[in-house]
């Protein structure tokens, strides 16, 4: 039998209803064997996350402040789903169990893991599944670093006892046996890893949107919906600044060619966005017109585009080296460096560069010897990402002319080898109007 791996986040499994919403689901389509849940999110505005709560009576702890109560709260939105949806496991347990190792001041990572482990128990209660905690699964070293291939077994290992079984998300534990929690990612990293390690069908990452949109409906009204995108083009989206998976959540399902669907609890009967290999990418997007040229449009404001110019440049060994150096001292990453003969500039973030930007630039001057040092800043990145879109002809010429006749200055650009996007720099004042631009040229026209 094909397996499916679903992952259900804070939104998808908030109280009752939505969990009624999720047993639907799973119950349509029997492939879908193993579940990973988050905990809790908020039901309304205004509500707290289990999580939220849960770091919360950590900070009470420390505080030497009485704890207890707030953990009852907890306690009790867990309760009130329990007897809503006339379930039988035995819940008191768990919060027994938790309250006597709270006497002895655990980990914050241990306390923040019980919103996910108390979820998992009740749902695979209320779905009459097996309860698999990830604490036996996933690995880390004793310094706290990720063991990939150590995961990867326990997580065949312990499955191949169960057919169907529900995993808490977000953590794993160490050699000495505490509870480690993954820093960025959460439940999204624990789904991709049982997907990776059992090589399933598909890994569904259940949400409450459905998939990606080409554009930040912020800025362009109702923007068209991304139905496939390579892992590749999503990464050049995720940097940019779209709102995507992380690349830690990814990873283990892209190594082992897993596809990722990204789908609405709340509308499951819409596909979402598939997240697949370039080779599948372009097995499925092959009747997709708009897709003919672009994937999305992603970007950000608040950028310094420094560009040093010195003659013979190109015949200085070193010289990109050093500006490398300069900024490694300042503990900055650069985001480009588009170069010409003679010329190089560097991008930087205005929140890395954090009010130095006089101080960089003394020691560009020291250091580099440049014959002259321009600043542009308040810059916008915008990046318009397609497979192998550079290779079509009149991509550059239309998203060009695009700005030119929406008025927009680009004081920037970089198009790398990768065939997978244009990145534009505009004025932070023009960022709207250049995404609004594009869009309208690519997809409305």
């Amino acid at each position: 039998m094909a397996v499916k791996v679903a992952k259900f986040g804070g939104s998808s499994v908030a109280d009752g209803i939505q969990l009624s919403k999720i047993r639907e689901i799973i119950k349509s389509d029997p492939s879908r064997r193993y579940i990973v849940v988050s905990a809790p999110g908020k039901r309304f505005s205004g509500d707290n996350k289990i999580t939220d709560l849960l770091y919360l009576v950590k900070t009470t702890m420390e505080n030497l402040l009485p704890y207890e109560q707030l953990f009852q709260v907890v306690c009790d939105r867990y309760t009130a789903v329990h007897a809503n949806l006339g379930l039988k496991v035995d819940m008191q347990s768990a919060y027994d169990e938790i309250l006597e190792k709270l006497k002895t001041n655990p980990s914050a990572d241990y306390i923040a893991s019980r919103g996910e482990y108390l979820n998992a128990i009740l749902i695979a209660d209320f779905l009459g599944f097996d309860f698999v905690d990830a604490e036996n699964m996933v690995k880390f070293d004793e310094k706290g670093r990720f063991l990939m291939e150590e995961t990867f077994t326990a997580i065949r290992e312990e499955l191949a006892n169960h057919e169907y079984a529900v995993i808490p998300g977000f953590y794993g534990s160490l050699p000495n046996g505490d509870i480690k929690t993954f820093s960025r990612g959460g439940s999204d990293i624990t789904g991709s890893l049982i997907a990776g390690a059992i090589n399933a069908e598909c890994y569904e990452n259940w949400t409450d949107v459905s998939g990606f949109l080409m554009a930040d409906p912020r800025i362009v009204k109702n923007p068209k919906q991304i139905r496939t995108v390579s892992y590749k083009e999503l990464r050049e989206l995720s940097y940019m600044g779209a709102s995507v998976l992380h690349e830690d959540a990814i990873y283990p399902a892209r190594i082992a060619d897993v596809p990722i669907n990204i789908r609405n609890t709340n509308d499951p009967e819409d596909p979402g966005t598939m997240i697949v290999s370039p080779e599948r990418a372009e097995q499925l997007i092959s009747g997709e017109s708009s897709r003919d040229i672009i994937t999305g449009i992603a970007g950000s404001k608040d950028f310094t585009v420094v560009t040093l110019y010195k003659n013979m440049m190109s015949q200085e060994r070193g010289f990109v080296r050093r500006i490398l150096g300069i900024l490694d001292d300042y503990d900055i990453n650069f985001e480009h460096l588009p170069s010409g003969i003679d010329t190089v500039s560097v991008v930087m973030s205005n929140k890395q560069i954090n009010g130095r930007l006089d101080e960089i630039l003394v020691e560009f001057q020291s250091r580099l010897r440049p014959d002259s040092i321009d600043v542009i800043e308040n810059i916008a990145q915008i990046a318009t990402v397609g497979h192998k879109m550079s290779a079509r002809r009149g991509t550059a010429a239309t998203l060009f002319t695009a700005l030119a006749n929406a008025g927009v200055n680009i004081r920037m650009i970089d198009q790398g080898s990768s065939e997978l996007n244009i990145i534009v720099g505009v004025d932070n004042n023009d960022f709207n109007k250049a995404i609004q631009a594009i869009y309208g040229a690519f997809v409305e026209a």
